[in-house]
């Protein structure tokens, strides 16, 4: 048998080899470590593996025998002769204290995945709004990429890159988004994340202090609204209209938005609201966490600027995510930060990753998107997207304008609409649809204390032919409905 007694536990209480070998065998026995009738090494092997002589062992098992612990048979070896006959009590085990933060993330709620129910051997069609199209990802000029890096990498084993990342991705995605966005940002003012989520925690982490009141939209995203209540803030909701969040005069020194499609409804918010938004933060001293999400992906209409290119005063911490365009599982992101909150940025990063992760897979996307791979891959993927997009949205009013408003979106990979019905009707909907296959996310949980019926049906993970025949169960069900009140 495997063995082993915490013999360098007991030669740091007792002063020879011997005690610490008596003691902590004994323990072993009285715990049942080493269970009735179990053979125990040899005096030899046990002498080879604590490095001590066979004389201490031989003693020690010589001693305990006396007492009953052991019994030794000629020619077949030491074994254990200890049985606990007492009655057992129940070990109270010790009660540790948390901190604060400890114990609210430890009381927190768990997160939530779109509902799954009994498909009666269908295929699932989900319209789950975390998928990506990777049927469509360049995987061989991606692979192609990432040897290159392996190749290169022989006397690169012990490189450590600081938390911040990769130097050339920081200054690839400083170019991409100068292009793209019109954002005017340099290598220094970026630091690589593990996707979105982590720079929305420590950005809470570090900005948050207890009770402190933070502004955020209704309804929300609900990591953010996670990471404000985990680091002690209050989420202060702002009042919402077809167009976003509206401006006030909020008593509070963070604000967290989705500007550019606001999620998830997609609402864009018109640049004279951004304005009022950086006023608000300059007459409070305040800093907007812009989380732009997924607005690489715009089917039509004009982009409006997003706030960081709108803000003069280093009030804008910008939030990007690969995680829509490149397989989720990489976790690559990124954080445009003022130069005033980039040090306690950082030393929070450090606190967590000292070094930078993932360093293979941050040199292959700087290759992806150095050589125009990356690119190519999203106006690939834009119109991939944009036509199932439409078509998703066709089919919907269509078949079943009645039963939902659908708001429409210029950018992004999932649609929004409003249930027509009553909530009674709706639960119901929903049951008849999952057991029919179709899933949807219920969009109400993103609301603070709860809203009229809503659902956003994703585009990603579903091809052109899954989408209509989701709708087709969908509205089977609709009509099954109208027909049996």
């Amino acid at each position: 048998m495997e063995f082993q007694i915490a013999y360098s536990l007991y030669r740091t209480i007792y002063k020879t080899k011997q005690e610490a070998l008596y003691y902590g065998l004994k323990a072993a026995l009285e715990q049942g470590a080493v269970p009735a009738g179990a053979r125990l090494p040899a005096s030899r092997e046990l002498a080879a593996l604590y490095g001590i002589s066979r004389g201490t062992v031989n003693q020690v098992y010589e001693m305990l025998t006396a007492e009953g612990y052991l019994a030794s048979r000629a020619g077949s070896g030491t074994f254990s002769a200890y049985e606990d006959t007492r009655k057992r009590t129940r070990i109270r085990m010790a009660e540790l204290q948390l901190s604060d933060w400890g114990e609210r993330l430890q009381n927190a709620p768990s997160g939530m995945e779109p509902a799954q129910g009994a498909t009666n051997g269908r295929k699932t069609i989900s319209y789950a709004i975390n998928r990506s199209d990777l049927s469509r990802f360049p995987f061989t000029e991606w692979n192609q990429a990432l040897r290159d890096e392996l190749r290169q990498r022989s006397g690169r084993e012990g490189e450590r890159v600081p938390t911040e990342g990769f130097l050339p991705l920081r200054e690839a995605i400083a170019q991409y988004i100068h292009r793209t966005r019109g954002l005017e940002a340099s290598a220094d003012d970026i630091v690589i994340v593990n996707g979105s989520m982590q720079a929305i925690a420590l950005l809470s982490l570090i900005l948050i202090r207890s009770e402190d009141s933070v502004v955020m939209e209704n309804p929300v995203y609900h990591g953010i609204s996670h990471a404000v209540r985990m680091a002690g803030g209050k989420p202060l909701f702002a009042e919402m209209d077809e167009f976003g969040m509206i401006p006030e005069k909020w008593s509070a020194r963070l604000l967290f938005a989705t500007p550019n499609r606001q999620f998830p409804t997609g609402a864009v918010l018109p640049l004279e609201r951004r304005f009022k938004l950086l006023d608000w933060a300059s007459e409070q001293s305040a800093v907007i966490v812009e989380d732009d999400y997924d607005s690489d992906f715009r089917h039509r209409g004009t982009p409006v600027e997003p706030l960081k290119r709108l803000d003069r005063e280093g009030r804008v911490a910008y939030i990007g995510t690969f995680s829509k365009s490149l397989p989720a599982g990489l976790r690559l992101g990124y954080a445009i930060l003022p130069p005033a909150l980039k040090p306690a940025f950082l030393q929070a990063k450090r606190l967590f990753e000292p070094f930078a992760s993932s360093v293979l897979e941050q040199r292959t996307l700087a290759t992806f998107i150095r050589t125009g791979g990356f690119e190519r891959h999203l106006r690939r993927m834009r119109h991939a997207y944009s036509r199932k997009y439409k078509r998703l949205e066709q089919e919907l009013m269509e078949k079943l304008g009645d039963r939902f408003r659908i708001v429409p979106s210029d950018s992004g990979l999932h649609l929004f609409a409003w249930w027509k019905g009553t909530e009674d009707d709706w639960h119901t909907f929903g049951d008849y649809a999952r057991e029919a296959g179709v899933i949807w996310e219920d969009a109400s949980r993103f609301f603070h204390q709860g809203s009229a019926p809503s659902a956003c049906f994703g585009v990603g993970g579903l091809d052109e032919e899954d989408l209509v025949e989701g709708v087709k169960r969908i509205t089977a069900i609709s009509d099954r409905m109208k027909q049996s009140p």
